[in-house]
């Protein structure tokens, strides 16, 4: 069978989409976790992975000037557009963008350009199967890249494995690292909330999807703390021609599973989130053939 790639998408964070691909984690086949978060990875609290493999992630570059070769001409300092070079002619790493201008024209290459390590990526064990995360260091850019290279590594591994599908937490918003992270995708599942933030961020990622040709679905979490909102986003998601897959209540177990590092199956067998959860899950089988 030719591999699926599910990316659980939300448009804003706060909807429960990791403690809904967690729950998928404890019931699908044949797959291979990927939590393609990199900027505020969780989905590991839950999976208490058991890192195999553990690589840094390089990207992006900061300048540094030696000191010993500067002959303090001024021509980096007025070429500057980020003002990172002070008077003493040492570059300030949090201004510097990384452009390269001062490396190429330093007339006596005084400018070193190292690239810069921006955080980690891993290849894990978990109780339900291999996992590929990473986590990308405070304020660092270039999450997008790592978002691919997560994806590629996930992908490499389920074909080494075997294995019929990869499952991914994908990253809220709309930005570069939404879009590295659905780009190619089978299918995407958008998370959502009856609150007027989460129909309006869940219009955005839907343009978003159809954008790139991915084929988008959606449920609607705790969908009974406003009928009215969710009667309007399901309206909404008919009228782009996103199928609803179901609705899931509002339920206190999905906090106290998460606050055991445990899916919602694994603490509550028998919950009404649950029973919801599962429903959305055969009906994700059968659209992905699984």
């Amino acid at each position: 069978m030719h591999m699926k790639e599910l990316i659980i998408i939300s448009g804003k964070g706060g909807t429960g989409k990791t403690s809904l691909v967690a729950a998928f984690a404890s019931i699908a086949q044949k797959k291979i976790l990927c939590d393609a978060d990199v900027d505020a990875a969780d989905l590991h609290l839950i999976m208490e992975p058991e890192v195999k493999k553990r690589v840094d992630f390089q990207a992006g570059f900061t300048a540094d000037i030696d000191q010993a070769k500067c002959s303090e001409c001024g021509l980096c300092r007025n070429l500057c557009r980020w003002n990172a070079i002070n008077d003493d002619f040492e570059v300030n790493p949090i201004d510097c963008e990384g452009c390269g201008v001062c490396v190429y024209f330093c007339p006596e290459n005084a400018v070193n350009f190292p690239i810069n390590t921006c955080g980690e990526w891993f290849i894990s064990d978990t109780r339900f199967g291999p996992m590929v995360h990473a986590h990308l260091g405070i304020a660092e850019e270039n999450s997008g890249k790592l978002v691919t290279l997560v994806r590629q590594e996930s992908k490499k591994l389920a074909e080494e494995k075997g294995l019929d599908l990869i499952l991914t937490d994908g990253p809220p918003g709309v930005g570069c690292p939404v879009i590295a992270s659905i780009g190619g995708a089978s299918t995407v599942l958008i998370v959502t909330e009856p609150t007027i933030s989460g129909r309006h961020d869940m219009e955005r990622v839907v343009q978003l999807a159809e954008h790139f040709k991915v084929p988008a679905m959606l449920c609607v979490n705790k969908f009974d703390l406003n009928l009215d909102v969710t009667c309007n986003i399901e309206k909404l998601a008919n009228e782009k021609g996103v199928t609803c897959l179901g609705r899931i209540p509002f339920d206190p177990v999905f906090t106290r599973a998460m606050v055991q590092a445990q899916t919602i199956f694994e603490y509550n067998k028998g919950s009404k989130a649950g029973h919801a959860i599962k429903g959305i899950w055969n009906y994700l089988s059968d659209e992905l053939g699984l």
